[in-house]
């Protein structure tokens, strides 16, 4: 997310630096920069222009000229006014109200409305609550297929009638019957089309005049870049929208609808689509992008991703086997898709401050490969239990079998089962209180 936008303000604020103290001209220099970069990543030439003058009106003042680091002082104003930008605040969800408080989800076609719709589910859930989901795209039948489909991956009950039944009504008799099973939050399905039409928005008021939804989100690409930000002023002037739901953040270079949308709207974005599996639904949080965008990591992100991803019982137990040395295929293939669940090994090192720059290099971008992780969980899953418990036992007749049965060469298997037993080793030393001499080295050199 924002790849090319970070890599650019990365290099502008690397030059600062160069300099002690800044002159007027330094600050119109990296500013001009700043704002190209912005145009660049797609953000509204107006959102870009406001925000570099806002800085400029700070950077030049006396908080800049009097510090003692002004490179710094510069980064800390750009970065307080890009919060700004994205809305200050986390935006968070209304339920409050009748039960089962309707949520109307809307969009066009293609964007990733009933597949948020199911996203959302998800993490209402975590969150305590009882949703379920009200089919009510009668205007293509296979969105309702996909929400029946998407409610039995995530066992969230959906309400449909097929595509006989008016929206309104369906919609009114879904609550009901949401309301008789002890349901308390009802998201809604609606239609959409290719592009933003009279009909549709007529079904949509409608819609929202007859069940007075408590959230109306719409769910727009943020790889449409500037066209999300039109279509939510379209669909905000007939439905009075109170939040965004943006898509396809993780294959946005540019990103530069979520820095424009706000601001031109006045609608806050309240969660990111970051990734295809269905926990990938992100609350947007103003300040952790702002950081991300500026290079500067997002620990709160990902220290909340580990603690969804990992078991808090099934982490002391292997802390436990790790101890005795008893670490098997099973406890690493378990760990690797926990990990996974987390997003893109990628994506989760550029929450880490100061690594976003180290995922650039070549032989990391290998290791990094999606392809060699799908490789390795092929290979452990060609093994016998025996074989994976005890990996000694695996000759060179069985490195024949596994390599045929993950669709992988020998030296693939031989390489994994090498890496293994190098792993065993220094976790049987580290639980012994001491370090291989190669990583001790390594950490005196870092």
């Amino acid at each position: 997310m924002f790849e090319s936008l970070t890599d650019r303000l990365q290099g502008i604020f690397g030059e600062l630096r160069n300099h002690g103290r800044l002159s007027e001209a330094d600050v119109d220099v990296a500013l001009k920069e700043v704002r190209l970069a912005l145009l660049e990543a797609d953000v509204h030439f107006r959102v870009a222009r406001d925000f570099v003058k806002r800085v400029r009106d700070r950077a030049v003042g006396v908080e800049v000229s009097q510090s003692l680091t002004p490179a710094q002082q510069v980064l800390r104003i750009v970065n307080e006014e890009l919060v700004e930008t994205l809305g200050g605040t986390a935006g968070r969800l209304d339920w409050t109200g009748p039960v089962p408080a309707p949520i109307l989800m809307v969009g066009l076609n293609g964007q990733g409305k009933t597949t948020s719709s199911a996203k959302l589910a998800v993490r209402l859930r975590k969150m305590g609550q009882r949703p379920f989901m009200i089919a009510c795209d009668t205007f293509r039948p296979a969105a309702i297929q996909q929400l029946v489909t998407l409610g039995k991956q995530v066992g969230c009950d959906v309400y449909e009638e097929g595509t006989e039944a008016s929206p309104v009504e369906i919609a009114r008799r879904g609550l009901e019957w949401g309301r008789d099973r002890g349901h308390t939050i009802a998201i809604v399905d609606t239609a959409g089309r290719q592009q933003v039409d009279e009909r549709l928005m007529d079904e949509l008021v409608e819609l929202r005049q007859a069940i007075n939804p408590t959230e109306i989100l719409l769910v727009a690409s943020a790889m449409t870049g500037q066209e999300a930000v039109n279509v939510a002023q379209a669909f905000h002037a007939r439905l009075g929208l109170t939040g965004l739901v943006l898509t396809q953040i993780d294959g946005d270079a540019r990103g530069g609808a979520a820095l424009s949308i706000r601001a031109v709207t006045g609608i806050p974005v309240k969660f990111l689509g970051v990734g295809e599996k269905i926990e990938a639904l992100a609350e947007f949080h103003p300040d952790r992008v702002a950081s991300r965008i500026l290079g500067m990591g997002d620990m709160l992100t990902l220290i909340e991703q580990t603690q969804e991803a990992f078991d808090h019982d099934e982490a002391t137990r292997l802390q436990k086997k790790l101890l005795k040395g008893q670490f098997t295929f099973d406890d690493f293939l378990g760990q690797m898709q926990s990990v996974r669940k987390m997003g893109s090994l990628q994506s989760i090192l550029e929450m880490i401050p100061g690594l976003n720059q180290l995922t650039k290099r070549p032989e990391i971008q290998a290791a990094l490969n999606e392809k060699q992780f799908r490789r390795v969980e092929a290979i452990i899953q060609s093994m016998t239990t025996q074989e994976r418990a005890l990996p000694q036992v695996i000759d060179g007749s069985r490195r024949r079998r596994i390599a045929a049965g993950s669709g992988t060469k020998v030296q693939d298997v031989n390489q994994l089962l090498n890496q293994f037993r190098e792993m065993q080793g220094m976790m049987k030393q580290m639980s012994k209180g001491t370090m291989p001499k190669h990583l001790a080295r390594l950490m005196r050199q870092s």
